[in-house]
C-alpha cells in the first residue's frame, strides 16, 4: 500500500482543534486491532455504528465483515449484500452509519491511493489499523462544497480526524 501523502490532493491535515472528531471506546478499538492481527496478512474490514455528525461522531458498535477483495492482502471490499445486512441491523438498533474500518497489515495508518479512489461515503470516518508499525488512524472522506477545486477535481479527499478514546 502506498500512502496518499498529506501534501497531495488525496489527504489533508488540519490543525488538531479544527479536525473532525471520532470518539471510540477503547474496547472497540482494541477488538478491531486484535481482529487485524488475527486476519494478517490479509486486510480485515467492517462497519462502525453509533451517532453520526459531520464534525463529531461517536462509535457505539462495530460490525466485522468478510473481505471479498480479489487481492485481500492489499485491498479490502465488503460484500454489498453483507453491507446491506449490516446497515439494516444498524437501523433496527437505532444506530447510524458512522463509517468503516480496515487494516493495512504492513502499514501505514493513513489512506492509500486505492482507499481514496474507492471512498464513497461523504463525511464518514475511515478508521485504518496499521500492524507495522502499530498504529490506528482515522480519516473523513470529504467531497467538498464546490469551493475547493482540488476536492472537486479528484472527487474528494481524506481529512485527518482526531481519534478520542474513552
Amino acid at each position: 500500500m502506498t500512502p496518499a501523502p498529506d501534501s497531495s490532493d488525496e489527504a489533508r491535515t488540519a490543525p488538531p482543534d479544527q479536525q473532525p472528531v471520532l470518539v471510540i471506546p477503547t474496547a472497540i478499538r482494541d477488538e478491531i486491532r486484535e481482529r487485524a492481527r488475527g486476519g494478517s496478512p490479509a486486510e480485515i474490514c467492517g462497519v462502525l455504528g453509533g451517532e453520526f455528525g459531520t464534525k463529531k461522531s461517536r462509535v457505539d458498535s462495530q460490525y466485522p465483515a468478510e473481505n471479498v477483495a480479489d487481492s485481500p492482502r492489499t485491498r479490502y471490499r465488503i460484500d454489498p449484500e453483507e453491507q446491506l445486512e449490516v446497515f439494516e441491523r444498524l437501523e433496527a438498533g437505532g444506530e447510524e452509519i458512522v463509517g468503516f474500518y480496515h487494516s493495512h497489515p504492513r502499514g501505514p495508518d493513513q489512506p492509500s491511493e486505492t482507499d481514496a479512489r474507492q471512498a464513497t461515503w461523504p463525511d464518514r470516518s475511515y478508521l485504518i489499523v496499521s500492524l507495522e508499525p502499530p498504529a490506528v488512524g482515522s480519516w473523513r472522506w470529504r467531497t467538498g462544497d464546490g469551493r475547493d477545486e482540488s476536492v472537486a477535481s479528484t472527487g474528494g479527499q481524506f481529512e485527518r480526524e482526531r481519534l478520542v478514546l474513552e
